[in-house]
């Protein structure tokens, strides 16, 4: 069962969506799986950079630490997501750190000579991995440009907007967002405080905009959401 379950999850898993059978089945025998419990580590700083994840089930974080030890999230992962990929263009040893949120997290390893050995004899592949390279670069951009031209309470309100259209679900006239992220959290994705996460999230509840609880975020009009 274990096996029919990873052959399941590579068939719908979006990078391998151009391959033939033949080769998702060559990559599902190639990976194993792995469970991480709630809030623990996957990798650290310093770490070898020798395989990737593949993410089934549960929300991982993918941070760093600032000289002074504040956390900065770079981003989340959700499952259908590939992460850890950097050892495919160099690094040896990981830079950020990922790490599990409030649920157990399901995930698949492949070794990062193993990905590169399959890549020499498929261009499909390859030219998805470039796809998702470019696409993580451009949010990257995004993030930076968003840094430094928009203000603190436009940024919240950027990243609530973000994740209710990326896995938000449409109930009636409203959009239902769930998450697994603190407050604190939400500031260190957008490189505010906790404070004022809280502070924006009042407000906006205040002017019946969204409502909110532990885990969970209702948007009463995306349109009047600004």
């Amino acid at each position: 069962m274990d096996t029919v379950k990873k052959y399941n999850f590579v068939d719908g898993f979006p990078l391998f969506s151009t391959l033939s059978d033949s080769e998702r089945r060559e990559i599902a025998d190639l990976m194993q799986f792995r469970r991480v419990t709630r809030y623990n580590f996957i990798y650290m700083p310093g770490d070898a950079s020798d395989c990737i994840f593949f993410l089934a089930k549960g929300t991982v974080k993918i941070g760093t630490h600032s000289g002074d030890g504040k956390e900065v999230i770079k981003s989340l992962i959700h499952p259908l997501a590939m992460f850890g990929e950097r050892g495919l263009i160099g690094e040896t040893n990981r830079q950020d750190f990922a790490q599990a949120l409030k649920e157990e997290v399901h995930l698949y390893t492949l070794s990062v000579e193993e990905l590169k050995e399959l890549m020499r004899t498929n261009f499909d592949l390859c030219s998805n991995l470039m796809m998702m390279f470019g696409n993580r670069l451009m949010r990257a951009e995004n993030k930076l440009e968003s840094l430094i031209f928009k203000d603190a309470r436009t940024r919240i309100i950027e990243f609530i907007k973000e994740s209710i259209n990326e896995r938000g679900r449409r109930i009636g006239y409203e959009m239902l967002l769930k998450h697994s992220l603190t407050h604190q959290d939400i500031a260190n994705i957008t490189c505010t405080s906790r404070q004022t996460v809280t502070l924006v999230l009042n407000e906006l509840k205040k002017s019946d905009l969204i409502y909110f609880n532990r885990g969970k975020i209702l948007v009463r009009d995306m349109a009047k959401l600004a």
